[in-house]
């Protein structure tokens, strides 16, 4: 625990949860509206990864998704697509047998969403989703583990876990940062899960009450920018559960663009996790309601 410890100590954030609120709400008055446009809009939806993770998920439906996603340019010319398909592990072979276009297919894995299961269970999971043609794996930290202060556990998870998301494999680590209660925790996972060489670090599941706010992506984005200063390393970042507004959107770019800047606002360094999110952009880009996707 003393490494761990001394990295926080290293760079000892210190805002309180108010502090943050602060900040968040200073940075939507000055900026929001200048961010609010078309150009915008689809930029969000090009940082889509359009997700579906429900337990009546049929081979069908996430067949269609696909399909949808490869015709979205012959429906939508001049709009950006989506950058990525988002799903279980054992859909991942149903994505990869169904896409043509030229995304990336995204499966959650390691016990998602609780990642309470043996480490064992955890690898094997991402090596086969792997396997089935996944090149980019979201996985949760253990909760429990970092909220007791095993903090060496859970970074040899997720160590674990990156050497099987070998390059160019991307291994996206979710903090649930709803279940880690306050910005100090927040933080502190978040320079944990890089120390353990996450590609991305991400907010939430959406499998619990409380998903991605603004104030967890200012915390997050703060992190990867104290990071990447002392580091040189560029962490990409992804606020998912709860983001289905276009509103939502823009409030969470506007905050990656003030905290991060420009050279976060694309697709390798910032995505949404939607399923929503995607149809409320494209009504927004269109001026009409759209349900495509």
């Amino acid at each position: 625990m003393d490494k761990f410890n001394s990295l926080f100590d290293l760079y000892n954030f210190q805002m309180t949860d108010d502090e943050v609120k602060k900040a968040v709400a200073d940075i939507l008055a000055q900026h929001f509206d200048e961010n609010n446009n078309e150009k915008v809009w689809a930029q969000c939806l090009h940082q889509i990864d359009l997700t579906t993770l429900n337990g009546d998920d049929t081979t069908e439906k996430v067949a269609t998704m696909a399909k949808r996603v490869n015709e979205f340019p012959e429906h939508f010319p001049g709009i950006p697509n989506v950058a990525a398909i988002c799903v279980y592990p054992a859909m991942v072979k149903t994505v990869r047998d169904n896409l043509t276009a030229p995304i990336g297919i995204a499966s959650v894995s390691a016990g998602f969403p609780a990642s309470q299961t043996f480490i064992e269970v955890k690898v094997a999971e991402t090596l086969l989703a792997i396997q089935n043609g996944a090149t980019e794996i979201d996985v949760v930290i253990s909760i429990g583990k970092f909220l007791e202060g095993n903090y060496q556990e859970v970074f040899d998870e997720l160590q674990e876990l990156r050497d099987a998301c070998k390059a160019p494999v991307h291994m996206k680590v979710i903090l649930e940062t709803g279940a880690l209660k306050n910005a100090k925790n927040i933080y502190n996972a978040s320079l944990l899960a890089m120390q353990a060489g996450a590609d991305f670090i991400k907010t939430s599941t959406g499998k619990i009450s409380v998903n991605a706010t603004t104030e967890a992506t200012y915390v997050m984005c703060r992190a990867i920018k104290d990071w990447y200063e002392k580091t040189g390393q560029k962490v990409s970042y992804k606020p998912a559960g709860g983001v289905s507004t276009t509103k939502e959107a823009v409030e969470h770019y506007t905050i990656v663009k003030e905290v991060l800047g420009e050279e976060w606002l694309n697709n390798r360094n910032f995505r949404f996790g939607a399923s929503r999110l995607a149809n409320n952009l494209l009504s927004s880009i269109v001026g009409q309601e759209t349900k495509y996707f």
